[in-house]
């Protein structure tokens, strides 16, 4: 089974973070897709160094605009790389304008999306 997890914020990050290291215990195939809604080192790259996480595999460096522009930007993004990439699963959390393109975009390409919006 191939997995996708969708990031994009400070809070995924840390909320992900257990699979994320679960997915490497268990030798998984899997990739981080980094939507760069959060892109400042203090809301962004210090939790992957202070949680020892791997790099993400993809950052489309969304950056800000307003929630349609960045939304429809990160969707973009998303569903070309699920196109390329093919996976069986694509794990989101949350309640951002990552997750709302990530889940939507899998949705329409027919991949099995786990969302969690605690």
């Amino acid at each position: 089974m191939r997995i996708s997890v969708i990031i994009g914020t400070m809070p995924e990050i840390i909320k992900m973070s257990p699979v994320i290291r679960e997915c490497v215990r268990l030798g998984l195939d899997y990739f981080i897709l980094h939507t760069g809604q959060h892109y400042s080192y203090e809301m962004d790259r210090v939790f992957f160094d202070e949680l020892e996480l791997p790099q993400p595999r993809y950052n489309l460096d969304a950056g800000s605009g307003t929630h349609g522009e960045q939304t429809g930007k990160i969707m973009i993004g998303v569903e070309k790389i699920l196109m390329k990439e093919k996976p069986d699963v694509v794990l989101v959390q949350g309640d951002t304008n990552t997750v709302l393109a990530g889940a939507l975009a899998a949705t329409k390409l027919h991949i099995r999306t786990d969302l969690n919006s605690s």
